[in-house]
């Protein structure tokens, strides 16, 4: 046996976490017998409190409520609910993991949301999901189709209690431009866990962004994927953690053709004892993605002792015909520098933290292309630092 074998077979007796050898080898299934039940020591689940999770993960949450869908859609959007039979469903990808696949096996009805070819949605349109209710549980599926050439601003809201698991997709056509927002301000009681499949045509533009702020546990999966050259997607994403929260967001990126674009651009802050935060940054390359230009950043601002951030930006390149790649990540405390500065200008201590927060956050809520949701976010960021007293 090799130095490496006996490291690895030393690593299993002690229960340490495996990594998988390449993110190009990740597994997907829609049978949720496929998938092991995770014991909370797997790569993919050593960061989540597993016991929170209220039995998503061993199949003991059993559907005993359903979610309710209220639309505020532009007209010339087509909004279906189709049964699991309809062969558009799963188009944009496979779950890569046991809640993913339970929650496809469970849904009882679809929503399928249609973008029609060379159509320019009037305006923004909202699909706002009501959770199940407190102590129930919900299992979801929803679609956002964009044919070729179209172009339309999407939100989804999430608010509302209880324990919801769903899968959504994109499938964004030929040349389409679309911007998804995906906000998960629920209540204080609910757990929520999605995995949202991005699948890009030729030429297509997504600007997706995500946005956390409630919730007990939220955990968001974004895998993006192109299906034809000259894709361009922007992952945008901001959170903000209280005492007790636990949010986790887990991005994969894969480049599996040339000539795609991505960049990945997520900040959170956290406060209060207990408050968690997770991002999972993983960026793939294979050896057909030539000219790929790809970018992932991560930064956490800690506002009290007792917050916790866990930043993990993987980049994995299998081809050296690339025109750029990078990542980088940071966790700090305030910047005692910035605060000095506008102390020394007469700012008060309390306006000055405010201010450095929300300058913070401000070139994600620059990006945000919805005037209501940057408002209502803005307005949800303030409410934050009165809470801790920023």
């Amino acid at each position: 046996m090799s130095v490496t074998e006996n490291n690895v077979a030393e690593s299993l007796r002690e229960g340490a976490v495996i990594p998988a050898a390449s993110r190009a080898e990740r597994f997907t299934s829609y049978d949720v017998a496929a998938f092991e039940v995770p014991g909370g020591r797997e790569e993919n689940w050593r960061f989540t409190p597993m016991k929170r999770l209220r039995g998503l993960h061993d199949g003991s949450a059993v559907a005993s409520g359903e979610i309710t869908l209220e639309t505020e859609a532009a007209p010339e959007l087509k909004i279906e609910t189709v049964g699991r039979d309809d062969a558009r469903l799963g188009e944009a990808g496979v779950p890569s993991d046991r809640i993913a696949a339970q929650a496809y096996s469970s849904f009882a009805k679809a929503t399928i949301v249609t973008v029609p070819k060379e159509t320019e949605a009037s305006k923004p349109s909202v699909l706002r999901v009501h959770g199940p209710g407190k102590g129930k549980v919900a299992y979801g599926h929803l679609q956002v189709r964009a044919e070729a050439f179209a172009n339309a601003v999407i939100v989804l809201d999430h608010v509302g209690s209880g324990t919801y698991a769903d899968n959504v997709e994109f499938v964004i056509g030929d040349s389409a431009k679309i911007t998804v927002v995906s906000v998960q301000d629920w209540a204080d009681d609910a757990v929520h866990v999605s995995e949202q499949h991005l699948r890009l045509g030729r030429d297509a533009t997504l600007k997706h962004t995500v946005v956390t702020l409630g919730g007990d546990l939220v955990r968001v999966s974004p895998t993006a994927t192109f299906a034809d050259r000259g894709g361009d997607v922007e992952m945008l994403g901001l959170y903000f953690a209280d005492a007790g929260q636990h949010q986790e967001h887990r991005l994969f990126v894969d480049h599996a053709v040339p000539n795609c674009k991505s960049n990945v651009m997520y900040k959170g802050a956290l406060q209060g004892d207990g408050a968690h935060t997770v991002w999972i940054g993983d960026v793939l390359i294979r050896a057909a993605a030539e000219a790929t230009d790809t970018y992932e950043l991560n930064r956490n601002l800690v506002l009290t002792p007792g917050a916790r951030a866990d930043s993990v930006p993987n980049l994995e390149i299998e081809t050296g015909e690339i025109e750029g790649a990078g990542h980088a990540s940071a966790t700090g405390r305030f910047d005692d520098e910035q605060l000095f500065y506008l102390q020394s200008r007469g700012i008060g201590e309390e306006a000055a933290r405010r201010l450095v927060v929300r300058g913070f956050f401000h070139e994600i809520l620059a990006r945000i292309g919805v005037p209501e949701v940057r408002e209502r976010l803005e307005a949800a960021i303030e409410a934050e630092l009165e809470a801790v007293g920023a």
